[in-house]
């Protein structure tokens, strides 16, 4: 008698996970967080078959964030669910979420931040996450709510750029996650979070999506993950071209690692979608974290090359400031509050010769000694 094969959807999981992770080699280590809900629970099933199959080392992580009640029950029982799928080693990772940004962006920090301490601590070659093509499309849809440029509605890549991460799922929808769990007679966990309208990521999941299926066709949210894929491109393109050009418009002997220096004329010679990206290292380089630095900080920036007009110090996250000076952009971070004011003075004292006017804003090409905050 043939044997039958796997379940249609635990066939598609699995070959997803094969296809990720075809450049791995026996022995190689993978570790696959795990939340107990259908996606990663699939991808946890599907990684602990092909590791038998193919000599990887596959171990699981789940991390409790403490915020639901019994959420450390629930992690022990993610845990032994795990260790029943032949993962090993197998680990909670207790978190503490706080911090700027609202509790999901704390919670997302605190999250990776155990994920990369289990990477090292492990010696794995890579992480998988369970985020799926339906989950793309939310990404996606976020960002053309909040305006973002062609990076962020690149959504999430199918592997990192220093491949620790990888999400062998973003090709698959998650009802096969769903069906490959019942198929499997897998326990899925279903987060409350997932229902909470308080989220926006869930309003567009529940309520936008299916709007735009009703209302376009079915199919949407997989052109959604398509326009992703395409615009990853064409930022990946725009992303070297902007390595190149910052590389040419950097000042080595002036830029540290406190202060980065450009020079305005390569600036202005450049497209506005490359000069954004070098500004936006410039700044990242200079301190500046790139989860707080926005589209509108980059903007205002970029008016110093493009329409200046002897404007004052411009102040970013991460206590950097960016003014103008003698065909230079400066990127200078600055520790305290005393540091802003002297700086003020000492910048000032550079490039006045009396050229700064009594109000503060500096003639020709100078910087006006501004206020300490001036955004």
């Amino acid at each position: 008698m043939t044997e039958l094969g796997p379940h249609p959807a635990v066939a598609a999981v699995r070959a997803a996970v094969r296809a990720a992770l075809a450049d791995l080699e026996p022995g190689d280590r993978v570790l696959v967080a795990c939340s107990g809900g259908a996606d990663s629970t699939a991808l946890a099933a599907a990684t602990a078959f092909e590791a038998r199959r193919r000599g990887w080392q596959a171990g699981g992580i789940t991390v409790d964030h403490g915020l639901q009640p019994g959420s450390a029950e629930h992690a022990e029982r993610v845990a032994a669910l795990l260790r029943e799928l032949g993962l090993s080693p197998v680990e909670i990772a207790t978190v503490s979420v706080s911090g700027a940004g609202g509790p999901e962006a704390a919670a997302r920090r605190a999250r990776y931040a155990a994920l990369d301490a289990a990477a090292s601590r492990h010696a794995a070659r890579t992480i998988l996450l369970g985020h799926t093509r339906d989950d793309q499309a939310e990404t996606v849809l976020l960002g053309l709510a909040r305006g973002s440029g062609a990076r962020s509605l690149a959504g999430m890549p199918a592997q990192s750029a220093d491949g620790r991460y990888r999400r062998p799922l973003l090709t698959l929808d998650r009802s096969v996650t769903r069906e490959a769990c019942a198929a499997a007679g897998l326990p899925v966990w279903e987060d409350p979070h997932n229902d909470d309208p308080t989220y926006t990521r869930v309003r567009v999941r529940q309520r936008v999506l299916p709007v735009l299926e009703r209302e376009l066709g079915p199919g949407v949210a997989a052109a959604l993950a398509r326009t992703a894929d395409l615009l990853r491109a064409d930022a990946d393109a725009l992303d070297l071209w902007a390595d190149q050009a910052y590389a040419e418009c950097v000042v080595g002997p002036e830029s540290d690692s406190t202060r980065v220096v450009l020079e305005v004329a390569r600036l202005a010679s450049l497209p506005a979608a490359v000069r954004r990206r070098v500004l936006r290292r410039a700044a990242r380089r200079a301190g500046s974290p790139a989860t707080d630095l926005f589209a509108y900080h980059v903007t205002a920036v970029e008016a110093l090359v493009t329409d200046w007009r002897g404007q004052a110090w411009i102040d970013l996250p991460g206590r950097v400031r960016v003014g103008r000076r003698e065909g230079r952009l400066w990127f200078v971070r600055t520790a305290t509050a005393a540091d802003d004011a002297s700086k003020d003075q000492v910048m000032s004292a550079r490039v006045t010769d009396g050229r700064v006017t009594g109000n503060g804003e500096a003639s020709g090409d100078g910087v006006g000694a501004s206020p300490p905050h001036s955004r």
